[in-house]
């Protein structure tokens, strides 16, 4: 057999896998006569004897059979991806001393991985739902991950919520069906976390079904800082923008199409030699700037107004590799958004710290403890050799050899001094413990709100409609289908009247004043959401007769439970 033109593109793997020769052995090395050879008992007349446990290569193939499946990700389970470059285009130093935007034409090696959110690994990538849009960039000072999505902003602000919010995206513990033939705990959460809104409503707008990875676009969604050599810093956020343009697929479309179709597309059209490219851009604003523009720099359900901080071009990256094998450069692949290099700093975003912490975990659990040194995730192309005392445990490739492993004057590393004072990127902070919650107001609504309006067609807002409306309507609990709508109408009366006339919901609660939800603050009528469950649930709530609670705008306040 022989790799022809005429083959399917996806076969053309075939010419290089036909060039990989080799001699069929054992695990340990030793050549087997056969693969598919067993030892028994029994004659060569009648060989039907029980089976021999010393037929290692046997008992050692199907021991490594049974262990091939890693956990896979509790979150973005099923994606591809593809390696590249990104090439800074237009360098930043006065911004920041990050090598990779030191200077024009200077490139990076990267790898991508694009996925859905909250199916398994087997879903379909022409879900509905949110994108994630990830990027390891090996500079020559560590690698930088960039863990973005295709959407710029998401459901929550408070990140206590995210494991609760991605149950509800799950499967229901129960009937183990998902929210596309029961969604009651999907609506239920819009309805106790209206600040869903925004991110809502770009899920089942005209984006929220890509037609390929190439053609869809990533943000940062977090705010981050860029620190010069002097040690100043501005916020700012990282868009990459497709320039193959954004194209979208209807429902009606996608139902259609393979359920492998993006990775399918990504892999076909890299091998056509259509290397997919982005532009990367950033914006930036400084702390008083975005005080002024009454922009929450740590909100991660909104946007910042492109008027007033626009955006700037950085680079060009561009996927032009396949991998080699899906398993070992794609599926253990870990980013990881604390992997930033100097130059490029978290904010005080609560929920991106939290990321911070969550992700490395969930690698150590799912690949182990020396995740790090599994090729596809090892810094490479380094102007300098790796030296730490991380030794041993599960899975570890390169252990450093004979050096010592702890901090010794027999061999100490070189020490670098870092780039700049940290007590001015990080910042001061004087007070004491505060239990922090979010709180939901008018303004929350504000940009979902000129999403619907302005920038969706009126096709679109149609389409809109029909889409929320067929998916609430495999919601069994009226009472959370009314919750849901009342949200709704914080954003747009008539959307809200359209959708309650689909459901046949005859009454929900207009003003936000009066509704009540237990997952986050209602600022409008200055009640907390301990005051809520008081007064929905007076059973649930234990209480000494005073609650101590985060308001949203993060002072402290002390209430009474009714």
């Amino acid at each position: 057999m022989t790799a022809t033109a005429d083959l399917p593109q996806t076969l053309n793997y075939a010419e290089e896998a036909l060039n990989i020769n080799g001699v069929y052995t054992s695990s340990n090395g030793v050549p087997v006569a056969h693969p598919y050879e067993i030892l028994r008992i029994g004659t060569e007349e009648h060989p039907d004897g029980p089976l021999l446990l010393q037929d290692f290569h046997h008992i050692d193939a199907l021991s490594h059979f049974d262990r091939e499946r890693i956990p896979e990700r509790v979150v973005h389970a099923k994606g591809g991806g593809a390696h590249g470059k990104f090439t800074c285009t237009h360098p930043i130093p006065e911004l920041t001393r990050a090598n990779l935007f030191s200077e024009k034409g200077k490139e990076t090696p990267v790898t991508a991985r694009f996925s859905t959110v909250g199916g398994e690994s087997g879903s379909m990538d022409q879900a509905r739902d949110p994108r994630g849009f990830s990027v390891k960039f090996r500079t020559e000072e560590g690698n930088w991950d960039f863990v973005g999505n295709n959407t710029p902003i998401f459901f929550l602000r408070d990140p206590a919520k995210f494991p609760n919010f991605i149950h509800t995206q799950k499967r229901n513990p129960q009937t183990n069906l998902t929210h596309m033939d029961d969604s009651t705990n999907f609506w239920e959460w819009l309805g106790q976390n209206p600040e869903s809104a925004h991110q809502m409503t770009y899920l089942f707008g005209p984006r929220g079904i890509p037609k390929s990875w190439r053609h869809m676009q990533g943000y940062s969604g977090h705010t981050f800082k860029f620190v010069n050599a002097n040690g100043d810093w501005v916020y700012n956020q990282i868009h990459i923008l497709s320039n193959q343009g954004v194209q979208n697929l209807s429902s009606e479309e996608a139902a259609g199409m393979s359920p492998d179709c993006h990775q399918k597309d990504l892999y076909e059209a890299i091998e056509r030699k259509e290397f997919p490219s982005w532009t990367v851009k950033y914006q930036k604003a400084s702390h008083e700037e975005l005080l002024k523009a009454g922009v929450n720099a740590f909100d991660l359900t909104e946007t910042w107004d492109r008027k007033k901080f626009p955006l700037h071009e950085l680079g060009q990256l561009e996927l032009n590799r396949n991998v080699e094998n899906y398993f070992a450069e794609i599926e253990q692949i870990a980013f990881n958004p604390a992997h930033l290099v100097s130059g490029i700093e978290p904010s005080a975003d609560p929920v991106l710290q939290s990321r911070l912490f969550s992700y490395p975990d969930t690698h150590r659990h799912r690949l182990g403890p020396n995740y790090q040194q599994i090729p596809v995730n090892a810094p490479t192309g380094l102007k300098y050799n790796m030296y730490n005392f991380q030794r041993d445990g599960a899975g570890a490739m390169t252990n450093q050899g004979a050096r010592p492993n702890h901090f010794s004057s027999l061999n100490p590393p070189t020490l670098v001094p870092r780039g700049y004072d940290i007590s001015r990127t990080v910042g001061s902070h004087d007070g004491h413990a505060v239990a922090y919650l979010s709180g939901v107001s008018s303004k929350d609504f504000k940009q979902a709100r000129e999403l619907y309006r302005r920038v969706f067609t009126e096709k679109e807002r149609a389409t809109f409609v029909k889409e929320v409306t067929g998916h609430m309507s495999t919601t069994t609990d009226k009472g959370v289908l009314a919750r849901a709508i009342s949200v709704w109408h914080q954003v747009d009366e008539g959307l809200a009247a359209q959708l309650a006339s689909g459901l046949k919901i005859d009454s929900y609660e207009k003003d936000l004043k009066k509704m009540r939800f237990i997952g986050s603050h209602n600022d409008e009528a200055g009640l907390t959401a301990h005051q809520m469950i008081a007064e929905l649930f007076p059973e649930k709530l234990k209480s000494d007769g005073k609650v101590s609670s985060g308001h949203g705008n993060g002072s402290q306040v002390k209430v009474a439970a009714r």
